[in-house]
């Protein structure tokens, strides 16, 4: 356990440090951290999502990460990709985590959290770290699309 407790220090300290500069709560980073990868650097899903903020390659890309296993880099584009999701679904943390987990095509497909028990148990987990259904979101970013959600809430 104290190998765990000293990589999450050092793994704090890199978002205290770059969060603000996406405008993104650290906590709300941390949240997305743990469920993601338990907060090892290592990390590779059967998706092939990599890293502590379990990047697949193309979103990696899309937001300039050159390495998904170095803590920095992965953090910069995971950060990147929720200050992003943020303003596309206009600061609704709901959203936005079901978004990470089942894509942006799965939520807007759905009007809301798609009905998948993976990405509902996903958001249910973001929900219990973070505790808040909205966060602060840069506007003007990117086009946001105009829905209703269709579905009950999944928390709160």
């Amino acid at each position: 356990t104290a190998a765990l407790f000293k990589s999450q220090a050092s793994i704090l300290k890199i978002v205290n440090k770059l969060a603000p500069k996406y405008n993104i709560d650290a906590n709300l980073a941390m949240a997305f951290i743990a469920v993601e990868s338990n907060f090892n650097v290592q990390a590779t899903s059967d998706k092939n999502a990599q890293g502590l903020m379990q990047l697949i390659p193309e979103t990696a890309a899309r937001f300039g990460v050159k390495d998904a296993y170095k803590a920095e880099d992965n953090i910069k584009g995971g950060l990147a990709y929720l200050q992003w999701l943020l303003a596309y679904f206009k600061g609704d943390v709901e959203l936005v985590a079901a978004a990470y987990n089942a894509g942006e095509g799965a939520v807007l497909k759905y009007g809301g959290v798609p009905p998948y028990a993976e990405t509902q148990l996903y958001v249910q987990k973001i929900y219990k770290l973070y505790n808040n259904l909205s966060h602060p979101y840069k506007d003007g970013l990117v086009k946001s699309p105009n829905f209703q959600k269709k579905f009950k809430k999944t928390v709160g």
